[in-house]
């Protein structure tokens, strides 16, 4: 979890602690704390306006600004990032393409209007029962992080395209954190990875294996579905006769194979698939959603 998300946490922790002093108290720090952030942004903005006075505001500066997680979500919270929404929905999207493709998988953006995004999700499942989930969990992620003013997210599904993953697959939902369904998102630290490396982690107590295939990361539930065990000590082939950029998943203990690229499809027998896990990935920093912890009754 990045620096920035902790203190928003502690902010609404201890707005939740003033609760306990009654209505006054709470109305009374919610008010401090939207004057400062009104002060903080007039103060990003005057920045912003001698930057550009200076001739020192330029396109590539801008850019840098977008790309940086910290300050672009001071640009969005202020109302001041260089991006429209359908810029920086496209853009979200463009950095979950390879995971989508994974599952044999793309999106398309129809359309924003009145805080709600219009999309058509194509292609297939290639046998992967868990596909329509991790495909909806990896769209809701980059989108709200993208556009946290979005309200919600909708899909088409026009018979023009008989692939097309039906409307009702995608949640309709309200945003709500970075909660989704019944995952939660978490930012890890994986190090850098090479080519055709896998590394083992633990995020929010769910084991977890991170694969790196050419420009791409993949993430999977440490478990292989023959045998049970941890495929934290497989190595990654290239598939026989295969294209270059194919990546064979093979179980250091019972040597079954998975297709990496593929959503972690079983390549010896029946359907059994490794579990994927939706991640983003954005300047070498991954987010990976898994799911949320119960919470007790």
């Amino acid at each position: 979890m990045s620096g920035n998300e902790v203190s928003g946490e502690r902010i609404d922790q201890l707005l939740a602690s003033f609760d306990a002093s009654g209505p006054l108290a709470r109305q009374r720090a919610e008010e401090l704390v939207r004057l400062v952030s009104r002060l903080h942004g007039a103060g990003l903005e005057r920045v912003l306006e001698i930057t550009d006075e200076a001739g020192l505001l330029s396109g590539d500066l801008l850019e840098r600004f977008a790309d940086d997680e910290l300050v672009s979500s001071l640009l969005l919270l202020h109302g001041l990032h260089p991006h429209d929404v359908e810029t920086r929905i496209e853009r979200a999207l463009e950095r979950v393409r390879p995971y989508l493709g994974s599952h044999g998988g793309d999106v398309r953006l129809l359309g924003v209007e009145d805080s709600v995004v219009r999309l058509r999700m194509l292609g297939t499942c290639q046998g992967c029962p868990s596909s329509t989930v991790t495909l909806t969990l990896a769209v809701e992620g980059a989108i709200e992080a993208a556009a946290p003013e979005i309200e919600s997210i909708e899909c088409d599904d026009s018979p023009e395209d008989a692939s097309v993953i039906p409307a009702e697959s995608l949640l309709h939902r309200a945003r709500a954190g970075r909660v989704a369904g019944n995952a939660v998102w978490e930012q890890v630290e994986a190090g850098p990875l090479e080519s055709g490396q896998i590394r083992s982690l633990v995020v929010s107590d769910v084991d977890v294996v991170v694969c790196r295939v050419g420009r791409h990361s993949y993430a999977f539930r440490d478990a292989c579905p023959g045998c049970g065990g941890s495929v934290a000590g497989a190595s990654l082939q290239r598939a026989p006769g295969g294209p270059a950029g194919s990546a064979i998943l093979i179980c250091p203990t019972c040597r079954s194979h998975y297709d990496v690229r593929a959503a972690g499809a079983g390549l010896d027998e029946g359907t059994r698939h490794l579990d994927p896990l939706p991640l983003l990935e954005n300047d070498g920093v991954l987010e990976i959603a898994v799911p949320a912890p119960a919470v007790a009754g």
